[in-house]
């Protein structure tokens, strides 16, 4: 075996967690002294169907879904370690997916165990513990398909010998490690774990055996997990609830503050810009008995990372980091894209940014641009938004005259991304759109720049209301062209 491979033999593990083992679990349970992280089982149909995709905003490598959903991200800090489990039932779909994924993880694991009905459905899960043949396909499938380890983990049998038969033939397709979780298939947390069987495991294979099931009972603290590995004759332990509830379960020294655990838990759900329903389960999982406190009650509240870190008092931190990705995205974005015109289809896109500094105040191109439709009798501009759901940006396309306009760098806000939108329009065109410094040209008067300053709601919040739109109409056709004062527009 190659000296770079992952070595299962003595160490601790975070166990696979649905909804747990993202990117931001995974890293902290490194910080506070894990040796390997297993992700989240991930179905391989699911999988199969990810484009690798590498983000330079965050640093990350992404596998993303056809509709934009990142269902397994990565990191350079943890690709020697991380463990990449999978949900399959099919051997050359898990191969598929086991390829796919392979240069990025430093092993691949086969869920045996999982008795829950999204895991268990179509024979993935604990539902394999009844097929051994299709166990030794997928695995044979594997070993000889990849050039990283290949494990699995199950859950034991009703008896120690229907057990260690299932073991032996699972050894037998060459997989470098086994983990057992000590309890039946229709066992759940509040039952004792097995210990017996996990020793019988371990006396009768070679290859690394992870004992699992502990957490809470014997498993409460670090000093716990080698007595669990005595007791189990294991070569390695994997913990799950423990570390879900107190991720410094894994540090030597002792457990730390579960606040201070939860806030660099939510610091690194920050920087990786983490789902936000996905931090929110962690952190409740964590509070545990407190989850009805005032703070658990703002968690639970919370519908947004930003709104979480308003509940923990780290909104400074939360914005710092979003002004760090915006740098970084805005960098990227400039040295890779013209800032001539483009067609993209049938729009007309450039590379534009729209700085606020650039603008008096109350002043801004989408104002500029409403005046001369207006001007030159057209329908008001409208805007369409999209987000992007990897790094939540946003980008407009503005149509005026039948005609689309749309900035190809992506925004922080709507209003930003509208306003992007409305500079290309302006600047294809060869219309003024109010720089500092730019000759007057008349198209916002001295009148509304005083009502603007003076703190008049801007009507160019509303340009794309199609409500605002008719009555603008009808106020023209009666012969009234003063202008009413719109709502602002809704985020």
């Amino acid at each position: 075996m190659a000296s770079n491979r992952l070595s299962f033999r003595n160490i601790t593990a975070l166990a696979p967690m649905v909804r747990v083992g993202t990117l931001p679990m995974r890293l902290l349970a490194l910080d506070y002294g894990a040796d390997v992280v297993y992700c989240e089982e991930l179905i391989d149909i699911k999988m199969a169907q990810c484009q690798r995709v590498v983000n330079e905003v965050l640093q990350t490598v992404d596998f993303v879904a056809p509709d934009d959903r990142v269902m397994f991200r990565t990191c350079e800090r943890e690709r020697g370690r991380v463990v990449f489990q999978m949900g399959t039932a099919d051997p050359d779909r898990a191969l598929t997916v086991a390829q796919l994924v392979q240069k990025d993880v430093a092993a691949v694991d086969v869920n045996m165990g999982c008795p829950k009905e999204y895991s268990t459905k179509g024979g993935m899960g604990a539902a394999l513990l009844s097929n051994p043949d299709r166990i030794e396909a997928i695995l044979k499938k594997l070993v000889s398909g990849l050039d990283i380890p290949v494990t699995c983990k199950i859950r034991i049998l009703p008896s120690v010998e229907e057990t260690i038969s299932l073991v032996q033939r699972i050894e037998r397709t060459g997989v470098s490690a086994i983990a057992v979780h000590g309890r039946f298939k229709d066992e759940r947390p509040r039952h004792p774990v097995h210990c017996d069987y996990i020793q019988a495991v371990a006396q009768t294979v070679s290859i690394p055996v992870i004992a699992n099931g502990g957490s809470s009972d014997p498993v409460k603290t670090n000093a716990d997990i080698e007595e669990f590995r005595k007791a189990t004759g294991a070569s390695s332990v994997m913990l799950a609830r423990a570390a879900m509830w107190n991720a410094s379960v894994f540090a030597k020294q002792g457990p730390h503050p579960v606040e201070k655990v939860m806030e660099e838990y939510l610091k690194y759900a920050i920087r990786y810009d983490n789902n936000a329903f996905n931090t929110k389960y962690c952190l409740c999982q964590m509070l545990r008995d407190k989850v009805e406190s005032p703070l658990g009650k703002k968690v639970q509240a919370a519908q947004t990372n930003a709104e979480i870190s308003e509940a923990y008092g780290l909104q400074e931190f939360y914005q710092q980091i979003q002004d760090q990705l915006q740098t970084r995205r805005d960098a990227l974005q400039s040295s890779s894209l013209p800032d001539r015109p483009v067609m993209e289809g049938d729009v007309t896109t450039m590379a534009v940014k729209f700085e606020r500094r650039e603008y008096p105040p109350q002043i801004t191109p989408k104002m500029f641009l409403l005046e001369w439709s207006r001007r030159e009798k057209l329908e008001q501009p409208l805007y369409e938004i999209v987000q992007r759901s990897q790094d939540r940006a946003f980008q407009a396309t503005v149509t005026v005259a039948d005609k689309k306009y749309r900035s190809s760098l992506w925004e922080k806000s709507k209003k930003f991304a509208e306003q992007a939108a409305a500079i290309v329009c302006l600047r294809v065109l060869g219309i003024p759109e109010g720089r500092i410094g730019e000759e007057d040209s008349g198209l916002v008067c001295k009148r509304k720049r005083e009502r603007k300053l003076n703190g008049t709601t801007e009507e160019e919040e509303t340009e794309g209301s199609k409500k605002r739109h008719v009555v603008d109409i009808k106020r023209r056709a009666n012969g009234d062209d003063h202008e009413a004062d719109a709502p602002p527009e809704q985020t």
